[in-house]
């Protein structure tokens, strides 16, 4: 096993498995500029061949079943000892799924009682460029700043700005930060 990089945010994560095609990535959930749980959704999209563990704090149901739900081949919590995450990595590299045993049960339990365990109207009510701009706005950046992240016009942003708003019936900053944080699109 090798260590080929370690990226500080999400969009850097996904460059750094393009230019070095690691066979695992080992991800944090709450990263700036870009989560966790969306970065996995677009390496697993863009690099199919290239698996990911996501690495958290949060042993909430809803952030371990959207983030299993975007491709995560597994879950470790930050208390796990390193064996436990160089087993995760291990399994994910033979295409085998791992769970901490602290979270495990809990999601057995939610797929047994067939219950839907987490909110999803965050990723049913926006799209993922739109995810990506109310991430960034509760992070605090400009316009001009989103739109230079990414790589479109600051119309665009207040486009999907307003879309943003109408669709959650949100009309402030405050309340746009309040519904990223709880629905896991940043942390604070």
């Amino acid at each position: 096993m090798r260590v080929v990089g370690e990226a500080s945010g999400g969009r850097a994560a996904l460059e750094m498995v393009r230019e070095r095609s690691p066979d695992v990535v080992v991800m944090e959930i709450g990263m700036a500029d870009l989560n966790g749980i969306d970065a996995t959704r677009q390496i697993r999209k863009q690099f199919p061949d290239v698996k990911v563990i996501a690495l958290s704090a949060f042993s909430d149901k809803r952030f371990i079943m959207e983030t299993l739900e975007a491709g995560a081949s597994g879950y470790v919590l930050k208390t796990a000892t390193s064996d436990e995450l160089l087993s995760a990595i291990r399994a994910a590299n033979v295409n085998q799924r791992y769970l901490s045993p602290e979270i495990a049960s809990s999601v057995v339990d939610s797929y047994l009682s067939r219950r839907l365990p987490f909110d999803t109207s965050s990723k049913s009510v926006l799209g993922a460029r739109e995810r990506e701009v109310l991430q960034l706005l509760a992070e605090g950046k400009t316009s001009k700043e989103m739109a230079a992240v990414l790589h479109i016009s600051a119309s665009t942003v207040e486009a999907h700005r307003r879309n943003i708003m109408k669709k959650l019936n949100i009309h402030s900053v405050a309340g746009l930060t309040k519904y990223a944080i709880r629905h896991g699109l940043t942390t604070l």
